[in-house]
């Protein structure tokens, strides 16, 4: 299997493990603050991947602990954002809106790069616009306390991915960059519940099984796993890799948690999975120019 391929496979099964996340933090934070829970995934991940990998956080240079810190603060951003909206929306809901991403990056790669924008993109766009109002009940339960932070979310990682791939392919080392940029998060996090003085120890199966799960399995390795793909993928395709994430949230918001959509509601998630979808696949279906003659 080439690099490319086992990247794309290592991909694919992060976005399984984060879709199965979005019910379980769901639970977790009903029982702990969400900075603090945070705080302590992160720095968790953080710390283990330091001690792994110790041997080369001592190479960094400070143009790649830059790096690392642009791509902590985008992070930091988005899972706050997610998280708080995960307290006032589903967990199909967050997905969904959440794997607008993907629609989103090249939409910021055109400021970014100065990446050209196709019609594919624009239409893509546009479709997602109208997915996520029906989504969100044909724009009459949408809220910024929820389903915005959600959309908001979406564009911070949306920078997060580009950030990452103009950092690993400047050739700084990945589990350098990745420690930092978790640290990064973490302490951010503990800054913001110490601030809210809500600082308090976990308890429970329920928040100590989402921190084992979060912070070994969806964060630790699935950052490394990204940061090493993204050598061999490019943003979009990296993006739409990901974007099976709201497919796995919903499923498992449908499976553990009995989320449920309306009509309405499901046409808008098809809406954005087309529009996700489309964003790649609709390019790679066009056959190739011919060569000029002569």
């Amino acid at each position: 299997m080439s690099p490319a391929r086992r990247s794309e496979a290592a991909l694919l099964a992060v976005t399984v493990a984060w879709g199965l996340t979005f019910v379980t933090v769901q639970d977790a934070i009903a029982e702990i603050p969400v900075p603090t829970f945070l705080a302590y995934r992160f720095i968790a991940a953080a710390l283990l991947l330091a001690f792994v990998f110790r041997s080369k956080l001592r190479s960094l240079t400070r143009r790649a602990n830059l790096r690392g810190i642009q791509m902590g603060a985008f992070l930091a951003a988005g899972y706050l954002l997610q998280t708080y909206g995960l307290e006032a929306t589903t967990a199909s809901k967050a997905g969904f809106i959440t794997g607008l991403f993907v629609v989103i990056t090249p939409l910021i790669a055109r400021i970014t790069d100065r990446t050209p924008i196709g019609p594919v993109a624009w239409g893509a766009a546009a479709a997602s616009a109208i997915g996520l109002f029906l989504l969100s009940g044909a724009g009459g339960s949408f809220t910024m306390r929820g389903d915005g932070l959600e959309l908001l979310c979406a564009v911070a990682f949306s920078a997060h991915i580009i950030v990452t791939s103009h950092s690993v392919r400047e050739g700084h080392d990945v589990a350098g960059l990745v420690v930092v940029q978790l640290a990064v998060v973490g302490v951010v996090c503990l800054a913001i519940a110490v601030a809210a003085g809500e600082v308090v120890m976990p308890r429970g199966a329920t928040v100590w099984g989402t921190l084992v799960l979060t912070a070994v399995v969806a964060t630790a390795l699935a950052f490394m796993v990204q940061s090493w793909a993204q050598k061999h993928a490019a943003p979009a395709r990296t993006a739409l890799i990901l974007a099976a994430e709201p497919a796995f949230a919903g499923f498992f918001g449908w499976l553990l948690a009995g989320d449920r959509l309306s009509l309405a509601g499901w046409f808008g998630a098809l809406l954005i999975l087309g529009a996700i979808i489309a964003v790649d696949l609709v390019p790679r279906l066009r056959p190739p120019r011919p060569l000029p003659e002569g």
